[in-house]
């Protein structure tokens, strides 16, 4: 049986679309980050995906991707450093909470 790109697609889909209503829905910070992780993540699926069915023999999507994780994991080091630091001064890490600190 020939798997073909949309059982790829779908899963992806749905990954995408949870990380939206995540980040949407959500007010604490590392929730809404982990729902940009997930979206992030169903792009790279994405770029392999893509990559395998129009250019077979080519690597570029996975380069593509490799990049992708390099800044996922730069970012999510990035953002929980703020986090961290941001919990250290109002002892919470709702974003409500955050937009009304006065610095």
């Amino acid at each position: 049986m020939d798997i073909t790109l949309i059982y790829y697609l779908v899963p992806s889909l749905v990954m995408f679309c949870c990380g939206i209503y995540g980040f949407l829905t959500r007010r604490n910070m590392i929730a809404m980050l982990i729902s940009l992780e997930l979206m992030l993540n169903a792009v790279d699926i994405n770029f392999v995906v893509f990559n395998r069915y129009l250019f077979p023999g080519t690597m570029e999507g996975m380069m593509f991707t490799l990049f992708g994780i390099a800044i996922a994991a730069a970012e999510t080091a990035l953002a929980i450093a703020i986090i961290i630091n941001l919990f250290r001064v109002s002892k919470n890490i709702d974003v409500r909470a955050v937009t009304e600190m006065k610095f």
